[in-house]
């Protein structure tokens, strides 16, 4: 077997044991935050910038769980059709505002600082992102749904103590609440929110 053969076995090998290891929460966060901070400091459109954060969330969000939380307890009695359209208009809903938001942001500097495993499925990565002239620091706790090692993903973000998560089911009950829990009016606002 010559040189570079032997080369790429190597390679192939460190490839493949790198892919089978577990990912450590905080590592997930850091390298989260710092691709993203890369889109919002580079010299591009915002639209730029929204479809780049829009493949980071893809990435690294559990879109279809956080959904089904912020759902509560009307998802017990949906349909296997309507559970399908609600994952469908939810995560157009997520991923537009989840970029849009963070694309006002022009290279937000954020340091993860701790970390505390909850349980085998749940860690909670603490972080700080960094004030400047025109904002505070705000704390930032991210909820890391680690189930799964070797692909950890965000459940969840508690922004100086509030939860986006349990704010977005609360908001989605009083939408049910006032439609007679017609998922219909549901499916409507977050219809209306991605045309827009």
């Amino acid at each position: 077997m010559n040189k570079k053969k032997i080369s790429l076995v190597i390679f192939f090998y460190f490839l493949t044991l790198s892919s089978s290891l577990s990912i450590e929460a905080d590592v997930f966060v850091q390298s989260t935050v710092n691709r993203a901070s890369k889109i919002l400091s580079e010299n591009l459109s915002k639209d730029e910038k929204i479809n780049k954060l829009k493949t980071i969330a893809e990435e690294t969000v559990d879109i279809r769980g956080i959904g089904f939380y912020t759902l509560g307890s009307i998802r017990k009695n949906l349909d296997k059709e309507q559970k399908k359209k609600y994952s469908k208009l939810f995560r157009e809903y997520f991923l537009k505002s989840f970029s849009s938001r963070l694309s006002e942001y022009t290279n937000p500097e954020i340091d993860v600082l701790s970390k505390e495993v909850l349980s085998e499925n749940y860690t909670i990565v603490n972080s700080l992102l960094k004030g400047t002239s025109e904002r505070p620091e705000v704390k930032i706790d991210w909820r890391v749904y680690t189930k799964n090692p070797e692909n950890p993903l965000i459940r969840d973000l508690i922004i100086e103590g509030l939860s986006l998560a349990r704010t977005q089911k609360e908001e989605f009950a009083s939408i049910l609440n006032s439609n007679d829990n017609d998922i219909n009016a549901l499916f409507n606002t977050l219809r209306e929110f991605s045309k827009n």
